[in-house]
């Protein structure tokens, strides 16, 4: 089975460890395209980095119109499909992108069964050429994946009848985030690990601890436009002395961060033009067996997976009495931390995710090609 995987995700070494993991699988030989960076207008530019790169090919491919996530390209992505003959091209791109229309074509040119990925969870309908990419991409994909269940139904009401599977796009790896032993806090400590904007809640979890009691404390790790803004609220609350501000943290050492907190709280609201599509950094706290209270916006329940660990967006009350209850209660804490991470392994590690898409790809070579693919053109 040749798989060739397009994906610009995959400059961030982390998610690599999928691909190691893929090609373990019996029967996989595995070729990854990527850019050789990507800028990305949050964050600067994203260097690839090659953190996990055995068993499977690499390939750098220029980019065109980098940085714009629904034009960019690569101009000799038909050499390397020619080069290779996968008999699947998995466009790790929303259907969307002129990036997924270009390599649908030419996997179809070369007789490659085409998949695509989509985090969209609030529906949209978009001008030409966007809407053209679409319909294309719905045309020529064997199998659709969603990366949570309200992709899913947006998927389906937009017009894809094909094939679909719900899997996230990356999982977490266990040996890196698991739990440490570091130093703690005397007082209990709540994290809050996020960009610092309206959208992501940090505020409501300053206000919910402005109803606890004094003894505990509030660590912020992330920056973003709010920071003043935030700071002002915790003075203005009269908390600004339990709330610490960590600034951004590198990717290596938010294992360690992660462990210093009693409990993890992602406090997301919903806009219109945004809802929560995972939250990765919840199975990254789960792996480190740190209990992980979270909004009832978009896919944070089903990630947490316990009803229980869930408060209404926008409710401080609700998030406050939420908190009360489980700071009060360390074996509590402890029981939630160990079925978390027990979550994680069973669901959410790289390996997993890698055994869910190789299921995935079995299914689309073993299903009746659709007419549409039948001419093959050398």
């Amino acid at each position: 089975m040749r798989i060739l995987m397009v994906s610009k995700a995959l400059v961030n070494g982390m998610y690599q460890r999928k691909l190691e993991e893929l090609a373990r699988l019996p029967g996989i030989e595995l070729l990854a395209v990527v850019p050789p960076a990507w800028h990305e207008s949050r964050v600067g530019v994203l260097q690839l980095e090659r953190r996990f790169v055995q068993g499977y090919q690499l390939v750098v491919e220029p980019m065109w119109f980098n940085g714009h996530h629904h034009i960019h390209l690569y101009p000799g992505l038909g050499k390397q499909i020619a080069r290779f003959r996968p008999d699947i091209l998995h466009i790790d791109e929303e259907p969307y992108n002129l990036v997924t229309a270009h390599a649908a074509l030419l996997g179809w040119r070369y007789g490659a069964r085409m998949l695509f990925f989509t985090w969209q969870n609030l529906y949209r309908r978009y001008p030409p050429p966007f809407s053209w990419f679409e319909r294309l991409n719905y045309r020529l994909a064997s199998m659709a994946v969603a990366g949570n269940q309200e992709a899913a139904a947006v998927l389906r009401r937009k017009g894809y009848q094909g094939p679909l599977a719900v899997i996230p796009q990356f999982g977490v790896d266990p040996d890196l985030f698991r739990p440490l032993s570091v130093p703690r806090a005397d007082v209990p400590t709540l994290g809050f690990v996020g960009r610092l904007v309206p959208e992501k809640g940090a505020d409501l979890v300053i206000r919910a601890l402005a109803r606890l009691p004094v003894r505990v404390q509030l660590e912020i790790v992330g920056e973003g436009t709010e920071r003043t803004r935030l700071e002002l609220l915790a003075a203005q609350l009269g908390v600004r002395d339990r709330v610490i501000f960590r600034g951004s943290v590198p990717a290596a050492l938010m294992p360690e961060a992660l462990n210093r907190f009693d409990l993890l709280v992602v406090p997301s609201r919903t806009r219109r033009n945004w809802k929560e599509q995972f939250g990765r950094v919840i199975i990254e706290a789960m792996a480190c067996g740190v209990p992980v209270v979270g909004s009832s916006s978009g896919e944070i329940p089903h990630v947490i997976g316990d009803p229980s660990l869930i408060f209404p967006e926008d409710d401080v009350e609700a998030l406050a009495r939420l908190l009360a209850t489980l700071l009060v209660n360390p074996e509590r804490l402890r029981e939630l931390g160990e079925a978390g991470r027990r979550r994680v392994l069973a669901h959410y590690t790289q390996r997993r995710i890698a055994e869910q898409y190789y299921a995935v790809y079995q299914a689309m070579l073993a299903a009746p090609r659709a007419r549409h693919s039948t001419a093959e053109r050398s």
